[in-house]
């Protein structure tokens, strides 16, 4: 299938790539040349502009957009809806809020064109591992997409496989699934988000106790520990309940440098861990811990603590997030 792209950054870049891998034949699009230049050497079409990429797509066409959520993303969806025709296909991967993509759904349908919202997971290692997507809009448009959408997937890899399942949507177990109609894509990444907020705060907090578990903090001889925080990370990832990816990216920083002295433990946040406190509110769900869990990376801009350097290094070995240079 042909796919259009717009947008290579580290996450975009990848997924045309992987596509590519399948078979898929992808054009291409970014403001910065340098990385359609790249991709175009690989074997995609790199072209000049956004007018450029709708001519050299058949209809009918699919255009994927990978930007920042916010006024680039309208933009530039915008100037498509502009050159598309009726019939072709509108996509959103980057981590829009769900509300909006209504909203689109609605505008873009009037105009005879179709609107997926695409949450997507897998960070800077997508390319090799996959991409975990969560789709909203029409089912017949996804189901036209599906090739694409499969080929991103991670399939079934050496995952063991969940009992009772017979009969259940097989899309699930590769890695793809369409959540319901636009919106639903991005409303359960949104949620996907907030739970790894508190993942990734429940390791930080953890991982702080055990280092200040020590007489080197000041606790009395025998009733200090000085543990090695690396080999723990790495005895955990062996057949204990809280195996992770997250826990491998700590035991790999850790492994690396346990005081993590490259990190200040500034930790920002990407809009997603606000959205689903504000559903949660709006629906009367407690959410304890995702709020909890977003209000520390609001602390931490203030003050640093070896949990907040254990959340940077997980950030930055996930989706190579880098902390900004001065505090915002």
């Amino acid at each position: 299938m042909q796919l259009g792209m717009v947008g290579l950054g580290r996450m975009g870049a990848n997924i045309v790539r992987r596509l590519m891998r399948a078979g898929h034949h992808c054009v291409v699009y970014d403001r910065d040349p340098a990385p359609g230049r790249a991709l175009a050497g690989e074997g995609a079409v790199n072209v000049a502009d956004l007018a450029g990429m709708v001519a050299a797509l058949a209809a009918p066409r699919a255009i994927w957009v990978m930007l920042p959520a916010g006024e680039i993303t309208e933009a530039t969806l915008a100037q498509l809806a502009d050159l598309l025709e009726p019939g072709d296909t509108l996509i959103d991967g980057g981590n829009a809020f769900w509300k909006d993509d209504v909203r689109r759904g609605r505008e873009l349908a009037a105009r005879g064109l179709t609107y997926h919202d695409v949450g997507t997971s897998g960070g800077v290692h997508g390319l090799d591992r996959g991409y975990c997507l969560m789709i909203g809009g029409d089912p017949a448009s996804f189901a036209r997409l599906e090739p694409l959408f499969q080929a991103l997937a991670p399939g079934k890899g050496a995952i063991e496989p969940t009992r009772f399942r017979d009969g259940r949507n097989p899309a699930s177990e590769q890695g793809y699934l369409h959540c319901g109609p636009v919106g639903a894509g991005h409303f359960v990444k949104m949620v996907h988000n907030g739970i790894e907020y508190g993942m990734m705060q429940a390791f930080a907090e953890g991982f702080d106790l055990l280092r200040n578990a020590s007489s080197k903090q000041g606790l009395p001889p025998e009733y200090g520990f000085d543990f090695d925080l690396a080999e723990i990370a790495e005895v955990w990832r062996r057949g204990s309940v809280v195996t992770s990816w997250l826990l491998d990216l700590t035991a790999e920083a850790l492994a690396a440098d346990e005081e993590l002295g490259a990190y200040s433990g500034h930790v920002s946040d990407s809009g997603e861990g606000r959205w689903t406190v504000q559903a949660a509110i709006e629906t009367a769900t407690p959410a304890e811990v995702l709020t909890s869990s977003l209000y520390t990376r609001f602390r931490s801009r203030k003050d640093h603590t070896y949990a907040e350097k254990i959340l940077s290094a997980m950030r930055a070995g996930f989706g190579g997030h880098v902390e900004p240079k001065k505090p915002l």
